[in-house]
């Protein structure tokens, strides 16, 4: 069985209901969820909103690869009524731009993913990067992963 780490948050509608709902739709569709944070609350990251986020962490015991989570966890976005994903950087030659982000319902981030042996997967495909950029940069990630977890969290 392989772990994985997920950061998920939302800044729209009934955000703790949401977010429950969508761990529990996780269970039923990805694996066994080992631990989950508490909720955070933070202020919008990377763009400007009235609406403050809500966020947790959970990791679960799993079977299936990253690609097949990444599948499964945006179809859980758009049944949560997530209807359009952030939009790639503009400059597409600068590596510091971030993505376009809005307001929105839902959003599942994929963090880390474990093998069975416990090796760290490495993943850079234009749809997913393991271990994902950014999560050592964002307190909303670092501070309920690190409840949930003692591992080192990935610093490129």
């Amino acid at each position: 069985m392989n772990t994985v780490y997920f950061s998920l948050g939302a800044n729209l509608g009934e955000r703790e209901q949401t977010l429950t709902q969508a761990i529990q739709m996780m269970e039923q569709q990805i694996g066994s969820l080992l631990r989950c944070s508490s909720f955070f609350y933070s202020e919008p990251w990377g763009f400007q909103s009235e609406h403050a986020f809500c966020n947790i962490c959970a990791s679960f015991l799993t079977e299936m690869t990253p690609e097949q989570l990444l599948k499964e966890t945006q179809a859980i976005e758009r049944l949560l009524g997530r209807t359009e994903k952030s939009t790639p950087p503009t400059n597409t030659q600068r590596t510091d731009c971030l993505p376009n982000y809005h307001d929105r319902t839902i959003d599942i981030d994929l963090l880390q993913y474990f093998d069975s042996n416990h090796q760290e997967r490495i993943v850079q495909t234009p749809s997913l990067t393991l271990p994902h950029p950014l999560m050592h940069r964002r307190d909303f990630v670092r501070i309920p992963l690190q409840e949930i977890t003692t591992a080192e969290i990935h610093q490129p």
